[in-house]
């Protein structure tokens, strides 16, 4: 196997470098072996504070991505980086050139205009209370004012699946499935058409095991218990799977999914309800 390549990326952006931060990720995960050694700057609006950025630069050369709106900022990073043939990429530039050309208008170069304060932003800070309110199998009855509930047994990333899908505006709460404990009434309480949409998460043993297994080793915690033999998973896991086929309920393997692509499988299927309505 070839040995592992590490690269510094230094990550500048004027707001709070999600957009970077998630670009760059998508993108290095193409190369295999590769690791990105992320340099975060971020709410950089002065010229002190890009000094200090091109200092740190200068100090662990690499490449440079950036998302800055100030035009003069913009040309002075560049041209640092020009100077000293490191690699820059305007993250956001080929998108804003082709919708201006295809609308016919210019961009307003607003510093992050995608937090504008309107009515969208609310209903994702309201859907992100509600997931942290109604996680864990809390406030079971609130459950029913839900877009979507989660079930699965522990470490099917039932948590920041809907902490993902709260940024989206969606209303998302979950309930463990643990071994020996019954369904709660709120779920007998829903309406299959109008009340919220239930999705299991189903995964599979191995994987199951190797998560769990990792997740003790990170606590130090090296003991063997049902929670990880591979036989008591079995019997878990086979359960949630016939809980699921028995309640006619859809499902989702996340055995090898990301928590960004079970998410948008999640949003496909409120999606085709919707359509449906």
């Amino acid at each position: 196997m070839r040995p592992s390549i590490f690269f510094n990326v230094h990550l500048v952006s004027d707001s709070t470098g999600e957009t970077l931060n998630a670009v760059m990720r998508a993108a290095a995960a193409q190369f295999e072996n590769v690791t990105p050694l992320e340099h975060n700057y971020y709410l950089v609006r002065s010229e002190r504070q890009l000094e200090r950025v091109m200092r740190e630069i200068e100090a662990a050369p690499g490449v440079v991505w950036f998302t800055i709106s100030d035009e003069d900022l913009r040309l002075k990073l560049e041209q640092f980086c020009r100077a000293r043939h490191i690699p820059t990429l305007a993250v956001l530039d080929p998108s804003i050139h082709m919708l201006s050309r295809h609308l016919g208008v210019t961009a307003s170069d607003r510093v992050a205009g995608q937090h504008a304060l309107n009515a969208e932003y609310f209903e994702r800070i309201e859907a992100i209370n509600f997931a942290l309110a109604h996680d864990d199998g809390q406030n079971l009855q609130g459950l029913l004012a839900a877009d979507v509930i989660l079930l699965g047994v522990s470490r099917t990333s039932k948590t920041p699946t809907c902490v993902y899908l709260a940024n989206r505006g969606v209303k998302a709460g979950n309930i463990p499935l643990v071994p020996g404990m019954p369904m709660p009434p709120v779920l007998d309480e829903i309406d299959p058409k109008t009340g919220p949409m239930v999705i299991g998460l189903k995964i599979g043993v191995e994987r199951l095991v190797q998560i769990r297994s990792q997740r003790l080793m990170a606590l130090n915690e090296n003991s063997i218990t049902d929670y990880t033999d591979e036989e008591a998973v079995r019997a878990e896991v086979t359960e949630a799977s016939r809980l699921f086929q028995r309640r006619k309920w859809a499902v989702i393997d996340v055995s090898r999914r990301s928590v960004e692509e079970t998410a948008a499988a999640i949003l496909n299927k409120l999606n085709q309800r919707h359509d449906q309505e």
